[in-house]
């Protein structure tokens, strides 16, 4: 643009970014001095929902935050504030925004819904009773709120009331098993077995395919000690439901009683892989281990225990009985003296010990412990030496008696677990279809960190910008950045600077670059309205940037798929984004970022022909692209071109993007 003609334009680009300021300043606090800002609450929810949706739970609060503090007297800040203190485990943080919510409006049925959610994490089962029957008294045929009140019912005691209520449920909805399911957990609570498994039965026969109800039917035959039995069901759980560690653990339990070690040692490292932490896996996995000889890996299980639980006893003296075997005299001597100074008359500890000393020419000190147990044995007659390990030995978790040290450990209660109807439950995405697409490449100033680890993505194009700009640097990324608090609150008041300088520019070109700035900050924030703002008076300025289209249709794109998660009709606006594709490869055809995000706008129209070749093409500029393979790879599945889509997976997987090798797994065994 020439020099006489950037001063013709200036006054009018001016204005136009006057009044846009105008627009978008309410949302971050900023207030002009020719008039008083007015809060865009909507734009401000929908924002936050955006963020919320996307998981960046911390940023879609601060959203809300600002809402809440224009206008109190909305519920929806309120609920969808308590929605992301949910998913960050602020229980009672979301307890306390849901009862705000209800206050400015009683008769919405998700707020009673959440909140009782809430409530039972934090075991007011009386009080989500409470909730739900609120909820019911709007929406009574929600099914899911009186599954959800029975089992608050189970877990308060209310037996006959959870009973009466599941009378209900099977008389409006005969063929909805898991209220047998539920039936059955009542009988189990009351202790009358032969109706609960008759419930059971009736649940597997309308759907034999839910693990939990082939669990909850194990339970029995492993309290009956049907080993058989149990075995055979929990092999359908774990079919059905292969990474539950609990059922793991129980078939181990099972295997052991019918003398299949191999098995049950399979399945607790199964089961540790699933959950690291587990206390049982480790500890009975440490007493099969030291059965089998395998004394070192033993003692790292051991070892776990005890940092699990530093006063467990009975894992102490099994590490040092260990330690003993390998060697290690003193550390056996050491762990042996704690478990004898809790338990002075524990024959067996002294015994040991004294064997230790023995061995350590200490014989002074093992003549005093077998001094001990010798005048224990003449005049109580307590001592008896323990058994190996074998089945039928197993103690409750409860059950603290140190003589019981190499027997299995086992909960107290086995209980079904009770799986709550939940809508907020993990993660949002978990929401959407499980084969999903890599989403586009965009910019940013946060550097990609995610799966990819084959090098950092760069274009020429943006390198130049950066040099230009002398700015913070600015990135290609194909992930979202989730911020926390602080970070947060940095971008913020980077905008807030971006906002006073554009206000106080005279240069167009100045102007236009903070624009640029500004539109990709508010990309980082989830502000994607504000960005697409700030990048359409950009192109005003400038219509053929390609920088300016790219970040324009990946913000889009992120408003799209949100908005279709709402249930809105996206076509006109996939159309804009492949628009502002298509004009920036006209500036740019050889951009392999441009051609793959214009790939992903075919694949969302299921053009899925016309998303291969823009894939291709990516990849012919970009071979390491391994974004642009896996979502080649799902294309070609989704054509049922299997043999394809399962090379382009393995490269995708070849390339660090692992989540591939899942859907590899899945998809082969259908070829």
């Amino acid at each position: 643009m020439g020099k006489a003609l950037r001063k013709r334009w200036l006054p009018v680009l001016l204005a136009l970014h006057c009044s846009m300021f105008n627009f978008l300043c309410p949302i971050f606090n900023v207030q002009l001095s020719t008039c008083f800002a007015q809060y865009n609450t909507d734009r401000l929810l929908m924002v936050g929902r955006s963020a919320l949706y996307y998981e960046d739970y911390v940023l879609s609060i601060q959203y809300f935050n600002q809402a809440i503090s224009a206008k109190p007297y909305l519920y929806e800040p309120w609920f969808f504030r308590g929605v992301a203190k949910y998913y960050l485990d602020d229980y009672s943080g979301a307890e306390s925004d849901c009862s705000e919510a209800i206050q400015r409006n009683p008769y919405v049925v998700n707020l009673y819904e959440l909140r009782g959610l809430t409530r039972i994490q934090q075991n007011k089962y009386a009080e989500a009773i409470n909730d739900y029957t609120r909820a019911l008294k709007y929406d009574p045929q929600n099914r899911g709120l009186w599954h959800n009140r029975v089992l608050c019912r189970i877990q308060n005691k209310e037996y006959e009331a959870a009973l009466a209520e599941l009378d209900t449920m099977n008389s409006r909805w005969s063929q909805y098993a898991r209220a047998y399911t539920m039936r059955a957990d009542v009988y189990m609570q009351m202790k009358d077995t032969v109706q609960a498994i008759e419930a059971l039965h009736k649940s597997l026969a309308i759907d034999p395919y839910d693990g939990q109800t082939w669990a909850a039917r194990s339970i029995i035959s492993l309290s009956r000690e049907e080993w058989d039995s149990a075995e055979v069901q929990l092999d359908r759980a774990i079919h059905l439901m292969p990474k539950h560690a609990g059922f793991h653990i129980n078939r181990a339990l099972a295997r052991f009683n019918r003398n299949n070690l191999r098995g049950a040692m399979a399945d607790y490292d199964m089961a540790l892989d699933l959950e690291p932490n587990n206390f049982l896996g480790h500890y009975n996995r440490g007493l099969l281990r030291a059965q089998v000889g395998d004394d070192n890996r033993a003692i790292t299980d051991f070892d776990f225990v005890l940092q699990l639980e530093p006063d467990n006893m009975l894992a102490l003296f099994n590490r040092a009985v260990l330690l003993d075997k390998t060697g290690d005299l003193q550390g056996a001597i050491r762990d042996y003296t704690k478990v004898i100074d809790e338990y002075p008359n524990f024959w067996t500890g002294l015994e040991f010990r004294a064997a230790c000393y023995r061995r350590l020419g200490m014989t002074a000190k093992a003549e005093k412990d077998e001094f001990t147990v010798y005048r224990a044995r003449l005049y109580k007659h307590l001592y008896g030496t323990q058994p190996r390990l074998s089945p039928n030995q197993m103690r409750k978790r409860s059950d603290e008696d140190v003589e019981k040290y190499n027997q299995l450990v086992i909960e107290d209660e086995q209980e079904p677990e009770r799986e709550y109807q939940n809508d907020y439950r993990g993660r949002v995405q978990n929401h959407r279809v499980e084969l999903k697409f890599q989403p586009m490449y965009a910019l940013s100033f946060e550097p990609q960190k995610g799966e990819v680890r084959t090098g950092r993505p760069f274009d020429r194009l943006i390198d130049e910008t950066n040099d230009r700009l002398h700015a913070r640097t600015i990135y290609v990324s194909s992930e979202h950045a989730i911020l926390d608090d602080v970070r947060s609150k940095a971008y913020f008041d980077y905008i807030d600077s971006l906002t006073a300088a554009i206000d106080q520019s005279k240069v167009t070109r100045e102007a236009a670059d903070l624009l640029m700035l500004r539109a990709i900050a508010f990309s980082t924030i989830q502000n994607f309205d504000g960005a697409i703002d700030d990048l359409s008076t950009y192109l005003l300025i400038d219509s053929s940037s390609v920088v300016a289209l790219w970040q324009r249709a990946a913000c889009q794109a992120r408003i799209n798929q949100f908005q279709a998660s709402e249930g809105t009709n996206i076509e006109l606006q996939i159309a804009n984004v492949q628009g502002d594709l298509n004009h920036a490869l006209a500036f740019s055809p050889q951009n392999a970022y441009l051609l793959y995000n214009r790939g992903n706008t075919h694949a969302q129209r299921l053009d899925y022909e016309q998303a291969i070749a823009d894939y291709t093409a990516a990849l012919e500029q970009e071979s390491a692209m391994a974004e642009a393979y896996y979502n080649r790879g799902i294309c070609f599945i989704k054509l049922n071109r299997l043999s394809e889509g399962i090379s382009d997976l393995s490269k995708a997987g070849e390339l660090g993007l692992y989540t591939a090798y899942s859907l590899i797994k899945k998809y082969r065994n259908n070829k």
